[in-house]
């Protein structure tokens, strides 16, 4: 009795300190360059037992990891990271004034708009309007409730029936904000928008847009902790969450292998079984009851300039790798018109080894042929904290890259 008791107090004291706002003075983000194999070993090996987030994971050789490192840690990560020959920069020298001045000052919250990163409740509303508003082509969807009762909301958008449909997912990863921000502005343009190529494919297709697909995990990134990026889910006593792109049932891992975790605390856990998650499982359920006409799947995250197709598993090719790869292409090369931002196309797996993830599922379960994730801006100076001035040009050109990756689909043959 006495240690149930104990325990009892430790999971009130625990809970306690996360009801309070994380702050984030002082703390530092490094680029780690990864030279050898031996690095890249000692990084995957720090990931699992450190107490550093990293941001970027370390996937291969030649490709740098981003680590967030607490003040009280800096001195001990620098010694580590000298004594075993890593070369690093310092990054970002204070996350904290980037939380800080991510958001414009004295902006009044009862607008709508993509000069600010807003809240679940201020997404939620702002649907309620549109679909009031354009009821004839918008309607809601509401997907199942989330491990803490909130739903999981869709809307879907169609102009005439028996188009093909294309599914947006966003904000899987709760710190991701500019990923709702920019499925938001999508569907604003969706109905607003007088630029030709934008009705066109608005008007053409049935899209299914989910700003917020873990709700808990964002609505909690607002409040206690913008650096949180799980589910909100009890597994652990100490440590909640699940990482949803990791629970996904196809080739889902405990953790005994590459690609996910089976550690409560880390990042990249992957839950007890596939589809632990209610946010996973049921947006699977209304993905399979419209498989038939989605034709494209497209994952929205940060940070990273990238545009990435099956398989996140393995290193074998999908079975139409050529044509991925292609319109792949196609769409990064539009998308870099207007800023000049270049994306990098590649399969999910040659950045590095990911199990359980919603494009392998969709591709393979779902027989949706065409599945993308969009790694958004940028590529390491904000990191997960996008200041809100880069929201616009950065849902434009997406929006931009869509156009180029619908039509060349179309005239691949995938979207009848």
């Amino acid at each position: 009795m006495k240690y149930l008791v104990l325990l009892l107090v430790f999971i009130v004291i625990v809970e306690f300190s996360r009801s309070e706002r994380a702050r984030f003075d002082n703390f530092k983000v490094f680029t780690v360059e990864v030279d050898n194999d031996a690095q890249l070993q000692i990084l995957r090996e720090l990931e699992k037992v450190s107490n550093y987030d990293f941001w970027k994971e370390p996937t291969k050789v030649g490709r740098s990891a981003d680590i967030m490192v607490p003040p009280h840690k800096t001195s001990e990560f620098e010694e580590v990271m000298k004594s075993l020959n890593f070369r690093t920069d310092l990054k970002i020298s204070n996350v904290q004034e980037l939380i800080d001045n991510e958001q414009p000052k004295a902006t009044p919250r009862n607008d709508f708009t993509w000069d600010q990163y807003h809240t679940l409740d201020e997404i939620n509303l702002w649907l309620d309007q549109m679909i009031q508003e354009y009821s004839d082509v918008l309607t809601d969807i509401d997907a199942g409730l989330s491990f803490e009762g909130q739903r999981i909301r869709g809307v879907k958008l169609s102009y005439k029936v028996g188009n093909p449909s294309i599914l947006i997912e966003s904000n899987t990863h709760a710190r991701e904000w500019i990923t709702s921000a920019t499925a938001t502005y999508i569907l604003n343009e969706f109905l607003t928008s007088n630029d030709p190529e934008f009705r066109r494919i608005a008007e053409n297709y049935d899209w299914y847009i989910f700003p917020n697909v873990n709700p808990d995990g964002f609505r909690y990134s607002h409040e206690y902790n913008r650096m949180w990026r799980k589910t909100r889910s009890r597994d652990g006593v100490i440590c909640r969450g699940v990482d949803p792109n990791r629970n996904w049932a196809h080739e889902w891992q405990d953790g005994s292998s590459p690609g996910a975790s089976n550690d409560v605390c880390c990042e990249t856990y992957a839950g007890t079984a596939p589809f632990s998650e209610p946010e996973t499982r049921q947006l699977a359920d209304f993905v399979l009851q419209h498989a038939d006409h989605i034709k494209i799947y497209l994952a929205f995250h940060s940070y990273s300039l990238l545009l990435l197709y099956p398989w996140s598993y393995t290193p074998a090719p999908a079975e139409n790798y050529d044509d991925l790869h292609h319109i792949g292409t196609v769409a990064a090369d539009r998308l870099k018109e207007t800023y000049q931002t270049e994306y990098t196309v590649q399969s999910f797996y040659d950045l590095y080894i990911s199990t359980g993830t919603s494009i392998d599922w969709a591709y393979n379960e779902a027989k949706i042929k065409l599945s993308y994730t969009y790694e958004f801006r940028d590529n390491g100076t904000y990191g997960f904290i996008l200041p809100a001035d880069q929201i616009r040009p950065n849902a434009f050109e997406v929006l931009d890259s869509l156009v180029a990756l619908i039509d060349e689909s179309e005239r691949l043959g995938y979207m009848s």
